[in-house]
């Protein structure tokens, strides 16, 4: 054997090592799911995003909610018995509001109990598919996301308030025809958030939580916690399993540089010091 053969040999191992480590990982999620689902008698669904990195120039993406994830979670939910509870784990920063409203219909149809997990955060359309759940787990320190529309980089809110506060013969066409699409917006988004809500609330309720989380109460990435679900009257607790962190786990955050957190992954208690 060559040196130019343990080269080749060194190369080819080195390639198929990233896609070893892949399969490995999917594989270990599978186990999890499948186990969580036998502890819990439930089907089991992820909706998880994080910062990708390229593989050739290495800059970050983000992932957001897409048609692709409402096509892969309606199919999961027709897949399901209708006696058969859902566990849905959210991890999300949002998306498009069709795809998010798909999956938030398809979840609130589902005969059965619908839970969402929420172990770090689900904003924006991550919000309004756990509003369509029955139960809202969270961590203490996760949050939800309002809900209010937004037109390219610009709340539908603020949009609209500049046709209200400014003369509309100093406004130009292209803010009217934006004021004029933002109002649509928000009241499309209410009706849309009623219609979620609606049968778990009285009237009065539904109509409360509804402006306050569609109709820019707050800026759009204002983190609502547990504490403050739990104040506004949605059906929250921080029963959060073991499993679902542990399941967490294996969505490692794709790096090409050194970590900005670094400690030792075993549960730490007090065992005094050595003097």
């Amino acid at each position: 054997m060559t040196m130019m053969d343990i080269f080749w040999i060194f190369f080819m191992i080195s390639a198929m090592q990233p896609l070893l480590r892949q399969r490995m990982l999917e594989a270990a999620r599978t186990r999890m799911i499948a186990r969580i689902e036998k502890k819990r008698g439930s089907r089991v669904i992820l909706l998880v995003h994080r910062q990708e990195t390229m593989s050739i120039l290495g800059f970050p993406v983000m992932r957001y909610i897409d048609v692709n994830d409402s096509e892969q979670i309606i199919r999961a939910i027709h897949m399901t018995d209708s006696e058969v509870p859902i566990d849905i784990v959210l991890h999300t920063p949002g998306g498009l509001v069709l795809a998010a409203l798909q999956i938030a219909r398809a979840v609130k149809a589902h005969p059965a109990k619908v839970t969402a997990f929420v172990p770090h955060h689900a904003m924006s359309g991550g919000t309004l598919i756990a509003l369509a759940s029955d139960e809202i787990v969270m961590n203490s320190h996760a949050v939800l996301g309002p809900v209010d529309p937004q037109l390219g980089q610009f709340p539908a809110a603020s949009l609209l308030r500049v046709l209200k506060d400014k003369p509309v013969e100093k406004v130009d066409d292209k803010s009217i025809v934006m004021g004029d699409m933002a109002e649509k917006a928000l009241k499309q988004m209410k009706e849309n958030v009623t219609e979620l809500l609606s049968g778990n609330y009285e009237p009065d309720k539904v109509d409360e939580l509804a402006t306050l989380l569609s109709q820019g109460t707050w800026t759009h990435d204002h983190p609502i916690t547990c504490a403050e679900a739990s104040a506004l009257g949605l059906p929250v607790n921080q029963n959060m399993p073991d499993e679902i962190y542990q399941l967490m786990n294996l969505f490692p955050q794709p790096v090409k540089r050194e970590p900005t957190v670094e400690y030792i992954p075993v549960p730490r208690k007090n065992e005094g010091r050595i003097k």
